[in-house]
């Protein structure tokens, strides 16, 4: 018998043994305020903003005002979400109104960062779309003006509350795994309808634009154990996209190690895994895509299967906007808050210089990216 197979027959005869057990309770869903009812004002009706919108009338939050560059733009998406909302044909007017008490600011970073200054100077919490920012001492900066202004800025990184995401991270946040030791991320989808479109013109689309979500998650897990990252990203034979659909990046962690593969050229087959390990349990999720996830938990106790609630699209985005009005209410940082993406960000910044530089780079070397 080979070393190899007594390990296999070792781990089989050890997972035999482990029984099912109930899944643990896990505050995992979108939260909500208790009593704070805002009136929230949205900056920007783009594409994304009908998941923003979609939620909110979900949750049954105001949307009172509205403002897009194309006021038609608005019309519409306040006509087929929030009828009662008012069209603002400037967003300075959005900001004036002493009665907005959050503003969702959904537009590109090139466009967002000028208004979210003005929207904390205007003493209002804000709900960035992510990625935040691509400078970390222009992101620093806006939260200092946060903290100064008394407001709360946080990021809209939906993922976090992605179902499978979600449990898993509370799971981990619980202990219930004990220390990360890795995590192992690895998504294989068709991402070509971004070809034609103005994604298509962003160079690190994989890496920045989508990457983010799980950057982010692997963050939330480890904190500041995060090192450095060896990246590459490539285009798939017969793309149609300009920009390259296959990125992956290695991670060094303090004591540990993880792994993003995104394969966003794969027009047959989607598949989406996510596995970390710790000292005493490992959590598994895997699914056909990033809606339909069934996690397990396994420990010494036993192999545990939760039973999971929602979906990505749209509780994701309830759940940015709810833990942004929860910290509101509770005086509290909200968990999603931009000081702690500003880590998810430095993973990502330095993901895509060292795709550019073929060479480990250590995370938070790289300031700022012309994405």
């Amino acid at each position: 018998m080979t070393a190899d197979s007594a390990n296999t027959d070792q781990y089989a005869l050890k997972s035999a043994h482990l029984h099912e057990i109930d899944a643990p309770y896990l505050q995992y869903l979108p939260p909500m305020p208790r009593r704070f009812k805002p009136r929230i004002g949205v900056i920007g009706t783009g594409g994304i903003s009908a998941s923003h919108l979609d939620a909110y009338r979900t949750a049954g939050w105001d949307v009172a005002a509205i403002w897009n560059r194309t006021r038609a733009k608005a019309e519409e998406k306040a006509a087929e979400y929030c009828p009662s909302a008012r069209i603002e044909d400037d967003w300075e007017a959005l900001l004036a109104d002493s009665e907005i008490d959050v503003v969702d600011v959904t537009l590109h970073p090139e466009h967002r960062v000028p208004i979210i200054k003005a929207a904390l100077q205007a003493g209002k919490h804000v709900l960035s779309q992510k990625p935040f920012v691509t400078d970390l001492d222009l992101g620093n900066d806006l939260v200092k003006l946060a903290d100064d202004q008394g407001v709360k800025l946080a990021v809209n990184q939906n993922g976090r509350w992605a179902p499978h995401l979600s449990w898993m991270r509370e799971a981990v946040s619980a202990g219930l795994i004990g220390d990360v030791l890795s995590a192992h991320i690895s998504i294989h989808w068709d991402h070509s309808w971004t070809a034609g479109t103005p994604f298509d013109e962003v160079e690190h689309l994989i890496l920045y634009d989508f990457g983010v979500h799980w950057f982010d998650f692997l963050s939330s897990l480890v904190g500041d154990r995060a090192e450095s990252v060896f990246a590459t990203a490539t285009s798939a034979r017969s793309q149609a996209n300009k920009v390259p659909l296959m990125s992956q990046a290695l991670v060094r962690l303090d004591q540990g190690q993880a792994s993003l593969v995104f394969d966003g050229g794969v027009p047959y087959g989607p598949r989406d895994t996510t596995y970390v390990a710790g000292t005493t349990g490992s959590l598994t999720s895997v699914g056909s895509d990033l809606s339909t996830q069934s996690v397990t938990l396994e420990t010494a106790h036993g192999i545990a299967r939760p039973a999971l609630e929602g979906q990505w699209f749209n509780d994701g985005f309830r759940g940015a906007m709810g833990e942004l009005l929860c910290s509101i209410e509770d005086d509290r940082e909200p968990s999603t808050s931009a000081r702690t993406n500003l880590k998810s960000v430095a993973i990502v910044l330095a993901a895509v210089a060292s795709s550019k530089r073929k060479r480990e780079i250590e995370i938070g070397s790289i300031r700022a990216a012309a994405i």
